[in-house]
This record gives structure tokens, sequence and C-alpha cells, in this order.
């Protein structure tokens, strides 16, 4: 950074946009969880074209963060110093093309996705009606529910790199494995193509009603949480570990292992982010203890650890 660079603000450093900047953004407002600091800035951009600009002209030094419906996402306490973006309108919009295909923006909920493919006849997509979030950050994790996940029925997507440079991505070049993909993290989906099969509406959508209702039956769905808290290791499932070492139910502070699904963590009302995670890291480290397996976070965890605060707490 410059001189010069360094006497801005954030905000200042920043390209003009056809878009929104907003600068210290509440990211409690907009994370399922309700917690977190705010983020320094919160860019929304127009549409794809002025997301590229933004992107080219941003110094690279400027932390950047993609921002979905805030589903699987825990904001800590201490807020992010940088950019979150977050898609708008103009990514959301739903289209069904030759061939039963279905190309929706990656800003999109997918169950909004599963409703409008039901609708249209087009089978396949069910699955995401139990995924909570929207298609980007489905693409990203290539997320699944129910025996079903996002690379079974990819055709394409769309993703902006740093640069603003776009990239037409096959199935195959996003490299899907369970939970994950190989796109590299700094780059920016903005729309999938699936390709589905033809069916009857109603029987997708009765198919569509007995997700909701397993879902409801086995999940805190009605509880401010951020979904699965961990991916499932190899040959096991993380609720059942979390389980067995006795973690269902267990509280620091305001933040809760739920006592339905000991995957999900739940903020019962006033909870901080630092409560949330070290909830789950006591799960976690007793898991390891027990199995000698370390959970993977599949919440993903933004800002830095308030040492200071965690020292407070009698954390560290």
């Amino acid at each position: 950074m410059t001189a010069a660079a360094a006497k801005m603000t954030l905000i200042e450093r920043l390209p003009k946009v056809k878009g929104r900047l907003r600068e210290q953004a509440a990211m409690d407002k907009v994370t399922w969880f309700q917690v977190g600091g705010p983020a320094d800035v919160l860019y929304k951009p127009d549409d794809a074209e002025d997301l590229a600009h933004f992107l080219k002209n941003t110094p690279v030094d400027i932390p950047l963060f993609t921002l979905g419906v805030g589903s699987n996402l825990l904001v800590r306490d201490s807020g992010f110093r940088g950019v979150v973006i977050r898609l708008g309108r103009k990514f959301v919009e739903m289209s069904v093309e030759t061939g039963n295909r279905l190309r929706v923006g990656a800003g999109a909920l997918d169950l909004n996705v599963a409703r409008f493919a039901a609708e249209n006849g087009l089978a396949g997509a069910e699955f995401l009606s139990g995924v909570p979030g929207s298609i980007g950050g489905a693409l990203r994790m290539n997320a699944g529910a129910y025996g079903s996940e996002v690379k079974d029925i990819l055709l394409s997507a769309t993703a902006y790199d740093r640069d603003g440079n776009c990239h037409e991505l096959t199935a195959a070049d996003m490299g899907f494995s369970y939970r994950h993909c190989e796109i590299p993290k700094d780059w920016i989906f903005t729309e999938a193509v699936f390709q589905l099969q033809p069916d009857d509406p109603a029987k997708i959508t009765n198919r569509m009603n007995e997700i909701a209702k397993r879902r409801e039956d086995s999940q805190p769905i009605k509880s401010r949480t951020g979904g699965s808290t961990f991916a499932n290791p190899d040959g096991a499932r993380a609720w059942e570990l979390v389980d067995a070492v006795g973690a269902r139910g267990l509280k620091i502070g305001n933040a809760q292992i739920s006592e339905k699904h000991c995957n999900f963590l739940i903020n019962t009302g006033g909870a901080t982010a630092a409560d949330l995670e070290a909830v789950a890291e006591e799960a976690r480290r007793r898991v390891f203890e027990k199995f000698d397996t370390l959970l993977r976070w599949e919440i993903v965890r933004l800002g830095e650890v308030d040492l200071k605060a965690k020292e407070e707490a009698g954390q560290v």
C-alpha cells in the first residue's frame, strides 16, 4: 500500500460503482445466527458487469468476502475488516431453457429454485428445498441433502475471478468432492445451469413436502442456527460423534448444541459469536480426544478471533 493510500479510508480506496457501497454494515442483521460485528463495507453490485468492474479495480490488499443469505456463516464479534459482497436482485433470476435445463442466478435461494423447478415440471432439484442458503454457496460447497448433491445436476457455472475475468465452468471443471469444490475461494459464482428431468409437478411437490417434514422432525429449523456445523468425516456421521461425547445440549453462555440434532448450533437468545464458536470447539475437542477424529467446520467463520475477549471469558 502506498503512503497516500494508507491515509484513505477503505471506502475511499474502492472504485466508483453502479451498485451500493455502505460502511459499517451490521452483519448480525443479515446472518441466521444473528451475531457478529460489522463489516467495514458492504457492496451490492448492480449487475455482473458492475461486479467485474469492482473486482478489476479494487486493490488486491483489500480482503473480500462473498455473502449469500448468511445461513452457513458465523461472523465473529470483531466483525470483518474488508468488503462483504452481497449479490442482489439481478442475481436471483431463474428461467427454463430447452432440454429441461434451468438457468438460475447465484443469489437465488435454494428453496426457491426447487420450487421453481417443480412448478415447471422439472425433477432432480428437490433436495435443494432441504438446503438452507443460496445457489452460490451451494456451488461453493457442493451442497447436498437426502442423497443428492449439486454435482448430480450441475451442467455449468459462471464465476468471476479476483481480476474481474469471467469464467464459464463445466461440472468437471468444478472438481467436486464431498462438501467441497476446487474453484479458488476468491472467485465469485454468479450463475448456474442445472440439467433436470421432466416429471409431474404434483409428484415433485410431494417429494419436496416429504423433505420438509423430515427436516422439521429432525432439525431445529425454527431456531437461530447455521445449518450443519461440521462436515461428516470419512466413515462416520458428525452428529453421532458429537452425541457420543455427551455434547448434545451442551451450553456456553446463550449458545447451545441442539438437543434435537447435535450437529446444529443454536443461539438461544443473546449469544455472542465467541460463545457459539466455543461450544462447538468444546464438542470438537471431546471428539478428537475420544475418537482421534478432528471434525472439519462446515460453517464458515469470518473475521479475526478476539483473543482479549476470549481471555476475559476464560476460553484460552
